[in-house]
């Protein structure tokens, strides 16, 4: 088994199990007790600390642990806007941060605060002129992950933090995707990150904040880690995310250029061998081992199953993998193509053989999930000039499917009108025009649901 999804979670890597293993014997007791085992505690908590401190490139007393990446997030930006609520209550973040900062940016928001949520291009990139004219006089904190977790693609963070610093507003960076490669470059306040996405074990978030840095901590506190993670320190798994963080940064150069050149492969390969298919995010500035891309016509739960029993373990940002039926937040903010989409993303040490042997899988199963949706017969009618197919009722990818079998009925210039009540179809279809060189142009109120109308151009 081929295990491809390491943005979700890394393998635990060798030498956070040693470490472990080791602390296993060595860090139960309390770090806070002045007696023997205590300090032992304490003498191992300290060490991986500033082992911690030092890869993110801040002073021990700036770090502190908690109990996961997203506690973490949830505590440094409610913290962040407790501590200048003098300011304002108004919070920036990305059209594509992670659900953990989204769902606290809802919940500052039905607090009572704003909240500013910046569009990102086609890439799945900010720009830093949009965060700067998001900057209030009001803003308490601006949020900007290091590089996205589905596509892949890096943020401009010392940009956006130069500008956020010039006008006084802290920057919270997500470095969850990006820690175990190199530090987050640029001058942000907070930080923080989640240890399993290393290679350390989970259950160990990173909370890092910036002296002179306004923060109040909520909720209950006690005396442990600075007042900003309340409870008994996991010390042998500290440990190990610790030791397993110094381990990748060790081996991250080699590891960078080698998996750069495997997803690169996979990004150029990929639309040569499986046709209607997109790839995702950017080409350059993206992390070593993530390569994400969508295929046309199909469903891209089916498609999982398939890769699975091929012997691959990748994601999905695709509607149909979700009991929602909606896309992908960030597909969906990016404008591209949700359906039958597959993140890759390779964990270190991922051997060339899988690679080419995914490449091998990939088409007959694409082509497989294809032929077994079949070839859906197109209810459509001729009103006022428009083919109106009518794909209500129908998940994704049948309406883009039933659009791409009945475009050639209409001549050049004329219009189909696809009605749908999928959610997904508000996304894939747009972006089915811009892959197939036609003009999307625009959705209509429907009886049911949504008319989607295209105009064929060639």
């Amino acid at each position: 088994m081929s295990y491809l999804d390491a943005a979700s979670s890394a393998p635990l890597h060798p030498v956070a199990r040693q470490a472990l293993m080791a602390s296993l014997d060595e860090g139960w007791a309390d770090p806070a007790r002045l007696y023997r085992e205590g300090r032992r505690a304490r003498m191992l908590l300290d060490a991986a600390r500033e082992a911690a401190a030092e890869a993110v490139g801040c002073r021990p007393d700036e770090l502190v642990f908690t109990s996961s990446g997203t506690r973490a997030v949830h505590s440094g930006i409610a913290g962040a806007l407790a501590g200048r609520r003098r300011v304002g209550r108004h919070l920036i973040v990305s059209a594509v941060e992670h659900s953990s900062v989204l769902h606290s940016a809802e919940v500052h928001q039905a607090d009572g605060g704003s909240v500013t949520e910046v569009p990102v291009l086609r890439s799945g990139a900010v720009t830093v002129e949009a965060y700067a004219e998001a900057l209030r006089p009001d803003t308490a904190l601006a949020c900007l992950q290091s590089a996205n977790h589905e596509v892949g693609t890096e943020q401009p963070v010392a940009g956006v933090a130069e500008v956020c610093r010039a006008a006084g507003v802290p920057l919270l960076v997500d470095a969850a995707q990006s820690l175990g490669w190199g530090r987050v470059e640029g001058d942000w306040s907070l930080l923080t990150a989640s240890a399993h996405k290393w290679g350390g074990p989970s259950g160990v978030g990173v909370l890092v904040v910036r002296k002179g840095v306004r923060f109040a901590a909520q909720g209950p506190v006690d005396e442990r880690e600075s007042g900003r993670a309340a409870g008994f320190e996991n010390i042998p798994a500290i440990v190990a995310a610790a030791a397993s963080l110094r381990a990748v940064r060790a081996e991250a150069a080699q590891e960078d250029a080698r998996l750069r050149e495997l997803t690169e492969r996979i990004r150029a390969r990929v639309p040569r061998l499986v046709p209607d298919v997109e790839v995702v995010g950017d080409p350059e500035r993206r992390l070593p081992g993530v390569v994400t891309f969508s295929c046309l016509y199909v469903d891209g739960e089916t498609l999982l199953h398939e890769l699975d029993r091929a012997g691959f373990s990748v994601s999905s940002g695709s509607s149909c993998t979700s009991s929602t039926l909606t896309p992908s937040h960030v597909l969906k903010a990016m404008g591209v193509l949700s359906e039958g989409n597959v993140r890759v993303s390779l964990p270190s040490g991922t051997p060339e053989e899988d690679v080419e042997r995914f490449l091998e899988v990939l088409p007959g199963a694409v082509a497989g999930v294809r032929e077994k949706l079949g070839a859906p017969v197109a209810e459509a009618v001729v009103r006022d000039d428009a083919l109106v197919v009518d794909s209500l009722g129908k998940r994704c990818p049948i309406p883009v499917i039933e659009l791409a079998k009945v475009i050639g009925d209409v001549p050049v210039g004329g219009l189909v009108r696809v009605l749908s009540d999928d959610e997904a179809a508000r996304l894939d279809i747009p972006a089915w025009c811009e892959m197939r060189g036609q003009e999307y142009v625009g959705e209509e109120p429907a009886d049911r649901g949504s008319a989607y109308v295209v105009r064929r151009l060639s």
